[in-house]
């Protein structure tokens, strides 16, 4: 085993390997059932094998990243892989093999248990002394619902398949080497296009899993709303930990890096620096969202006056924004068009823009058809989510922004308004001051579902909100 250059222990005696090997309990469990999504991972394999007959379909969890030297990042599996199979372990490889009567035979294939004849559980430094117990292919089996194999063999059978392959790139370095010569760029890019697609649509267990993540995350905007008091005292980083701290106990993380924009932060879009100051009278823009252990995220923003209590200005930019939202919300149905709920907020905002004279003497329609009004909407007003916070991402444009919406999808709708400190297009009281408001909508069958409807929207009712939970 590969030993640390500069590790104090440099050679193990003859005694203590033997020693190493003995003396262990057998830990093997025998009364595992399947993990809850082990059918609909099941039917999402079917599906996927009869969009490819004939063919080989690789897909990697992906392996640990390097965060510095030798530490690592906490590892998160691809979602495809993921949605597939239901595992979260790393360098592990989903293969659906074809077989000549058609479909496919899956196999996952996965790291087994740490060998404990040779010493790898105790001398890797990936061995499950360090890195605590693996489950066994047996169990494994018993979870996912499917035959498991040792990956570390997978190369090399890869190596010597043939017939057609597709694989989703960008995961597994050795995965991709092994098959360097039985693969195109074009055959694996529709690979992943198509398995983005599969994912448009939320079965059962994906909306249950939304909707409690959604419900952790309301929480932990109440955690967050009650240690305010703190956040003035030092910084956005303490409305950060507090969140990510409901995240890591409700959830197996945040879903993305919180933006925690207190002030003119607020009006930059993605800031996750989360290192200014809180202070009285300024505006909070709390985006953040729990991931749920089976890796399902939500995504959500809202605006809070610190000291809880809008300002006169304040409060008729949020109004504006809020009042935006409503209509996108209102446009999210079954049958619409995707664009149908941004077009809708867009005009809210621009008409608002526009009534407040931003625009001078032009028509409302020729801003709208300049796009005027972006210099201060910025974003899209939405985005599907998922397993990624911008789910679907790699779906065709007509299937995505240019299709029709469907019951199951899950989309955010989030409209906003950004005022940046050095605009001098606007008035001076409006620098520095920026809104968003972001739900997570589920299309159903005869309309839509806020998930995240536990957070109230309404600026009376944020207040109150907010009193009651520092009172």
């Amino acid at each position: 085993m590969e030993q640390r250059k500069n590790g104090l222990e440099r050679d193990v005696s003859e005694q203590l390997a033997e020693n190493m090997r003995q003396g262990w309990a057998d830990t093997e469990r025998t009364d595992l059932q399947p993990i809850p999504q082990a059918q609909h991972t099941a039917r999402r394999r079917a599906a996927l094998s009869a969009r490819f007959p004939g063919e080989r379909l690789v897909i990697p969890a992906g392996n640990l990243k390097v965060r510095a030297n030798d530490t690592f990042y906490r590892f998160r599996p691809s979602s495809d892989y993921t949605y597939l199979t239901g595992d979260q372990t790393e360098d592990a490889v989903l293969v659906l093999e074809p077989v000549e009567d058609g479909g496919h035979e899956a196999t996952a294939y996965l790291l087994p248990r740490s060998d404990r004849e040779n010493g790898e559980f105790w001398l890797s430094g990936h061995g499950e002394l360090w890195d605590g117990r693996r489950n066994s292919l047996t169990e494994n089996e018993r979870l996912l619902g499917l035959p498991c194999k040792d990956v570390r063999e997978l190369g090399e059978a890869l190596r010597e398949g043939t017939g057609p392959v597709r694989l989703l790139r960008g995961y597994d370095a050795a995965i991709e080497e092994a098959l360097t010569d039985k693969v195109t760029a074009e055959r694996d890019e529709e690979f992943r296009v198509l398995l983005s697609e599969m994912r448009r649509v939320k079965d059962d267990f994906e909306v249950a899993d939304l909707r409690f993540a959604c419900e952790a995350t309301a929480r932990g905007f109440e955690d967050v709303v009650r240690s305010l008091d703190q956040a003035q005292a030092t910084s956005e980083r303490y409305i950060e930990g507090t969140f990510f701290l409901r995240a890591r106990v409700e959830g197996n993380d945040v879903g993305y890096s919180t933006i925690a924009a207190a002030g003119p932060h607020a009006t930059t879009i993605h800031w996750v620096r989360n290192d200014g100051a809180v202070r009285d009278g300024e505006l909070l823009l709390l985006d953040a969202g729990v991931e749920t252990r089976n890796l399902y995220t939500a995504d959500v923003t809202r605006t809070l006056p610190i000291n809880g209590r809008f300002t006169p200005l304040q409060r008729k930019i949020y109004d504006a924004v809020y009042e935006a939202q409503e209509a996108g919300i209102a446009a999210v149905r079954p049958g619409a068009p995707y664009r149908d709920f941004h077009q809708a907020a867009q005009r809210v905002l621009a008409t608002k823009l526009h009534e407040w004279g931003l625009f001078g003497d032009m028509d409302l329609e020729k801003v709208l058809e300049l796009g005027l009004h972006r210099r201060w909407t910025m974003h899209g007003t939405g985005h599907m989510l998922g397993l990624d916070v911008h789910d679907c991402a790699a779906a065709r444009t007509e299937m995505y922004v240019e299709g029709d919406l469907e019951p199951g999808m899950c989309l955010t709708v989030e409209p906003g308004l950004y005022f940046q400190e050095d605009d001098l297009t606007v008035p001076e009281e409006y620098r520095g001051i920026g809104v968003r408001i972001e739900d997570d909508i589920l299309v159903t069958e005869d309309g839509n579902e806020n998930l995240s409807a536990a957070l109230p929207r309404q600026a009376d009712e944020v207040e109150a909100w907010m009193a009651a939970l520092r009172s």
